[in-house]
């Protein structure tokens, strides 16, 4: 039973409102903006990957082996690892208990190091049965080629989830900025090395040049990992190897790990059924399509998800520890308003300006018109669930913090059976091929924020709903006229009209895209939605600066 009240008392709500003004969108701003250098790095890396390789059978292989690697940083890094320590470290640090917080990252980070090495080796020894489950459809000379890879790739674990770890601690000691740039280095130095590697030993970019490729993630991760280094310093953490792992911390963290291991294996299984029926697509390029339009779905989401998420989560892990419901409920009320407000807008404009989109960031040398064409396609598919995942960025770390740590894991595991349903449907009985997994995907995030929605309102025993519907509605209000701005105003200037050039392409881009997005904010604002008052007085804050 929970021990949260579910009354709200005068002196309760004094309290939220202090909440509502420790929830700062400055923070929130500082870890948005860091995030979209790195995405814009990682997108630039992804242009410059399609323009080198194309979407082709080289590529495809390249995207599964680095998957892999990918699904365990997943599995045990960003979201177990990270997620227990944070919540354990956070109240610790709440509870002003500093020296016990570091002895505590001493052990974490040791156990850490130890048990992902050992992963390491077992993964390049399993490499060769891991893409067999991964890509059970492709052909032997191409999974032969992915499993070099993978092996080459896996130490990539290590490095991450070390890095992630780094980053909980800096977040949880309030500093954002540092951790949330790490990931542009990881994608500085795989620009930078990798595509030298690749080019020394094949300059013509072709199936060998990418084990150079691989190479240089490693490198990457390891810039990711040491670019945190001097701010962790500046915190004051200097680490010591400790193998006390008796630890009653540790062992708590372990205790919170043990579910979110489980609910992130739940998603990386959906990873792995979206990935079979993927290689079982005819053709080369589907893994890619999906890959690519994934990616660039991924720049709205870390912008403003990751973003509130990051933020939010030591602030409901204090507030979790300090007893304090009313404060919890109202921080995490806000970041779900917030991110709504945020990421409407970007569903919408990546749906309707999909097509113009895909073509002027990918289109060029081995990226084709067609494969242009069906990576718009699933773009639009997956732009559906993206307030759905901003939402769960927020919500699902949070019932860690009020100890429902199972919560998270059994909404994941329901999940499974939604996405394998919905594959089989959208896929191979209406025909949609990849675009139906993109669709999948989507559905299966939204069905999966709605449940954490409605555990989280009850085991809070309210969650502000009645503020969030009205907030919906009228950012839907205003998302109407940015989509009608989107259509006619692109009709109007010739957007889809073929030819002229990538300059006249820009052009016409970003002026649709400034049009709408300026239309979307002054209806907000003509509409009431309480948090554009937010975002003008952080914008404000920074002009003043």
């Amino acid at each position: 039973m929970s021990t949260f009240p579910t009354s709200e008392t005068n002196a309760d709500a004094n309290s939220a409102g202090k909440a509502r003004t420790t929830l700062n969108t400055r923070a929130a701003g500082i870890v948005g903006l860091a995030v979209l250098c790195s995405r814009l790095l990682g997108l630039a890396r992804e242009l410059l990957l399609a323009r080198l390789f194309g979407a082709g059978m080289a590529m495809d292989a390249f995207k599964v082996a680095f998957r892999i690697p990918n699904l365990l940083r997943d599995l045990f890094a960003e979201g177990a690892l990270s997620t227990a320590f944070v919540t354990v470290f956070s109240k610790k640090t709440a509870t002003g208990d500093d020296a016990s917080a570091w002895a505590l990252a001493n052990k974490v980070a040791t156990l850490a190091a130890v048990v992902l090495s050992v992963v390491v080796l077992v993964g390049i020894g399993l490499a060769p049965l891991l893409v067999g489950q991964l890509a059970g459809g492709f052909a032997p000379e191409k999974a032969a080629l992915t499993v070099l890879l993978t092996q080459i790739m896996f130490p990539f674990i290590l490095l991450v989830s070390l890095s992630a770890l780094v980053m909980g601690l800096l977040n949880a000691k309030d500093v954002f900025g540092a951790p949330a740039m790490a990931s542009s280095f990881f994608n500085i130095g795989s620009i930078v090395g990798g595509v030298a590697l690749a080019y020394f030993l094949d300059p013509q970019f072709g199936p060998k040049a990418l084990v150079g490729l691989s190479v240089g993630t490693l490198i990457g991760g390891a810039a990711q990992l040491c670019a945190q280094f001097p701010a962790l310093h500046r915190v004051g953490y200097r680490f010591r190897p400790d193998f006390r792992w008796g630890d009653e911390g540790v062992r708590n963290v372990l205790r919170l790990m043990g579910p979110a291991v489980i609910a992130a294996s739940a998603v990386q299984i959906n990873v792995m059924i979206n990935s079979k029926f993927a290689s079982h697509i005819p053709g080369d390029g589907p893994v890619s399509w999906l890959d690519y339009a994934f990616r660039l779905m991924q720049l709205p989401l870390g912008l403003f998800g990751v973003a509130i998420g990051t933020v939010t989560l030591p602030l409901v892990s204090r507030h979790a520890a300090n007893g304090d419901t009313p404060a919890l409920r109202a921080t995490l009320a806000r970041g779900l308003r917030l991110g709504l407000l945020l990421t409407v807008p970007s569903t919408l404009g990546l749906v309707f300006l999909a097509d113009p989109i895909i073509s002027l960031i990918y289109e060029s040398g081995k990226f084709d018109a067609e494969a242009s064409r069906q990576t718009a396609a699933a773009l639009r598919f997956y732009a559906l669930g993206l307030a759905a995942y901003s939402g769960i960025k927020v919500l699902a770390p949070a019932f860690y913090a009020i100890d429902r740590r199972t919560t998270p894991m059994l909404v994941s595991f329901g999940a499974i059976g939604v996405n394998l349903g919905l594959n089989w449907l959208f896929t191979f009985q209406m025909g949609m091929g990849h675009c139906g997994l993109a669709l999948s995907t989507g559905c299966v995030a939204m069905a999966n924020f709605l449940a954490l929605y409605l555990l989280m309102r009850s085991a809070l025993g309210a969650l502000e709903s009645r503020q969030l519907l009205v907030g919906l509605t009228k950012v839907l209000l205003a998302g109407a006229v940015l989509a009608a701005v989107c259509v006619f105003g692109g009709q109007f200037i010739g957007l889809g009209v073929p030819g002229g050039g990538t300059l006249l392409l820009s052009a016409r881009l970003g002026a649709v895209i400034t049009a709408a997005a300026f239309a979307f904010f002054v209806s907000a604002r003509l509409l009431g939605v309480a948090e554009m008052d937010d975002l003008l007085g952080a914008l404000r804050r920074r002009i003043i600066r």
